[in-house]
């Protein structure tokens, strides 16, 4: 079994794109927004979107849930933390190793909760 795609909700999404935009900038992957409500950022096996919800109630981020992205490096970890807090994201665990990862913790502007890992 593999992933489809991954959602997160947002109340902004001019301020979502800005973020994910620069947030994504270095990966290579392309920037879709079939509707005003919905935008994906694609790549070979990865699709991550943000979306105001369909059912017009503002987006809540879930307690517990969390997204993680595998980016590569240490530096890269780093970097993408430095990048998130930059752009108004807010730390939730600097980078470090933990078990057999170096991670990173961040929520977005929306309180989304995000991991980078090497």
């Amino acid at each position: 079994m593999k992933m489809n795609y991954f959602v997160v909700g947002t109340n902004d999404m001019h301020a979502s794109n800005t973020f994910y935009g620069a947030l994504f900038a270095q990966s290579g992957l392309q920037c879709v927004s079939p509707s005003d409500r919905m935008t994906y950022w694609l790549g070979e096996g990865f699709a991550f979107a943000t979306a105001i919800p369909f059912d017009t109630k503002p987006a809540a981020h879930g307690n517990g849930t969390m997204v993680g992205f595998c980016v590569g490096t240490q530096g890269d970890v780093k970097r993408l933390h430095s990048l998130a807090i930059e752009l108004g994201g807010s730390c939730e665990g600097a980078p470090n190793q933990r078990g057999p990862k170096f991670s990173a913790y961040v929520r977005d502007l929306d309180g989304n909760k995000l991991c980078f890992s090497d």
